[in-house]
């Protein structure tokens, strides 16, 4: 049974919601983000990123202070509006390519502490610890945790005739997306949601784990202060046939000693390789891997499909990882080696290519991405997926509603 909350959100003004909100921060260039504190006042770009003379040199805590303080500054100035009565909110993505509408509301701590909301990603605690007290000292979040739901005819025949009344909020970006927001405060309208979502046995976080651990531990820390909006933090719901699903390609600075031809004489001992030559060429199935090495393109099939047991083994980045990246190329911490780096799936191949090509990587592989069935499994089964397994969109737009603490 899952529990979820309307709750009185912050929002910017009808008139400024185009102006204030923003990608998320570590999205942007320096030049970008120069350029948007230089030239919009509005941006929550200025909140989330006060301005210091030397900010290396300022603690977290004061850091985190400054954001509380220009957040009040955004709300003293009219720029951010508080709702009078609790709601959830109806909120569409439009990008060129898809359109992703799900649920804003408040999701419960205590069904995530009792795995009603489900994980597939370890978390690093430094952090969760990190967010934790960030949280603590600004009181507010604008980043709710991504958490899909079985597919519903009847959430979605609710969506659809909610989506026909008028919107609170309409507006494009200069990353040519449309973003609509729908507000839902009529008490028959919660009444029916809560319902819903009651029989709906377990919910899975696709995006957001170390924001939904971090909520728990400042519960744990908090809670004597009898705050009832500790008990639950904000989530976008959606629909898990809605979510999009990219892998994280793996690029690598050196090939740990080898020599080219000997490197893929004992790839050879797992995989088909096949020369694509210039074909910018990506994995057109699952247990088949793409490779850009010295200005050629390879596929890899691998060989032993039928050996591989288990839900873990089976997956694609498991067994890059088994057969490639630690036993061939000495990577054994996929977090924090600093010979590894990640391209998500939505980037172009050449993306890839370029980077290899300028000779600060020697060889890059891509993944075919894994599916919600994939990640649903894993997070049944109580496992782990392997660090940079799934890039998964929608991502939320900074500023647009705030939870407050």
């Amino acid at each position: 049974m899952s529990k979820i909350i309307p709750f009185k959100a912050v929002r910017p003004t009808t008139d400024k919601v185009g102006l204030v909100t923003c990608r998320n921060y570590e999205d942007y260039s320096a030049a970008e983000l120069a350029a948007w504190l230089n030239f919009n006042p509005y941006s929550f770009l200025h909140i989330i990123n006060p301005a210091y003379q030397n900010v290396h040199n300022i603690s977290l805590e004061k850091r985190f202070k400054g954001v509380a303080n220009k957040f009040q500054d955004f709300k003293n100035n009219s720029v951010f509006i508080e709702d009078e009565i609790p709601a959830f909110y109806l909120y569409e993505i439009k990008t060129k390519n898809d359109i992703f509408t799900g649920i804003i509301a408040g999701a419960s701590v205590e069904d995530y502490k009792n795995d009603v909301i489900k994980k597939h990603e370890d978390t690093l605690q430094y952090r969760v610890e990190m967010f934790k007290d960030y949280l603590h000292q600004t009181r507010f979040n604008t980043e709710p945790v991504l958490i899909t739901y079985p597919d519903s005819v009847e959430i979605n025949t609710w969506i659809l005739l909610k989506k026909k009344n008028r919107a609170i909020y309409e507006f494009s970006t200069t990353n040519k997306e449309k973003h609509t927001l729908w507000k839902i405060d009529t008490q028959s309208d919660i009444d029916w949601l809560e319902n819903h979502f009651e029989e709906i046995p377990n919910l899975y976080i696709a995006d957001g784990h170390h924001r939904s651990a971090s909520a728990e531990l400042l519960l744990e820390q908090d809670q004597h202060l009898g705050n009832p909006n500790l008990n639950y933090f904000m989530s976008f719901l959606i629909a898990e046939s809605n979510v999009k699903i990219y892998e994280f390609n793996r690029i690598i600075r050196d090939l740990n000693g080898f020599i080219k031809e000997a490197f893929l004489e004992k790839l050879a001992e797992n995989f088909e390789i096949e020369s694509k030559e210039q074909e910018l060429w990506k994995p057109q199935n699952k247990k088949e891997f793409g490779m850009y090495l010295d200005e050629k393109f390879y596929a890899l099939i691998f060989k032993h499909k039928e050996q591989r047991e288990g839900i873990k083994q089976k997956l694609d980045a498991q067994i890059l990882y088994d057969t490639v990246l630690q036993p061939l190329l000495g990577i054994g911490d996929l977090r924090n080696d600093e010979r590894i780096d990640y391209i998500s799936g939505k980037q172009s191949v050449t993306a890839i290519k370029e980077k290899v090509d300028d000779g600060e990587f020697a060889v890059g592989f891509m993944l075919y991405p894994s599916n919600i069935n994939e990640i649903k499994a894993f997070a049944d089964n109580n496992l782990i997926m392997p660090p940079k397994s799934t890039y998964i969109e929608p991502k939320f737009r900074s500023g647009l509603v705030v939870y407050e603490l």
